[in-house]
């Protein structure tokens, strides 16, 4: 079954020529971003064999609508100073979750309520964990 993020289409194709920065750098920048933000429960899980449509997922928490927010506009405005290009943005503060694609990392910015209903850490649990910061 294909994917409809897969790497494959011209849109990720672009976005990955786009950026600068090897994928496990951009991961590590990224988690570096949210640390300093505060975000809570930093996770930093490599998918590469395990995932066809990223290598690196980035999942954080934010304890209000206001912090998503923040964390989303110092990630995106941060990452494109530094060459990753603009990521796709997906969801709301106010819905718990966001979504920032950057092709070969994904971040996932949730509200804690968000996070353990989704529990995206045990959909992927084949995927190596590489750094958590609580």
């Amino acid at each position: 079954m294909h994917h409809p993020r897969s790497r494959q289409t011209a849109k990720y194709v672009k976005l990955i020529k786009r950026c600068k920065l090897e994928p496990i750098t951009l991961a590590k920048k990224i988690v570096s971003y949210l640390e300093e933000k505060l975000a809570e429960d930093i996770l930093l899980l490599d998918l590469r064999g395990v995932c066809d449509f990223t290598d690196f997922f980035v999942l954080a928490t934010g304890t209000s609508d206001r912090m998503l927010t923040s964390l989303a506009e110092s990630t995106e405005e941060k990452s494109k100073a530094d060459g990753a290009g603009n990521p796709f943005i997906e969801g709301l503060p106010l819905s718990g979750w966001m979504v920032m694609d950057y092709a070969s990392v994904v971040v996932h910015l949730f509200s804690p309520e968000k996070r353990a209903y989704y529990q995206l850490e045990d959909l992927w649990k084949d995927g190596k964990i590489l750094l958590r910061l609580k």
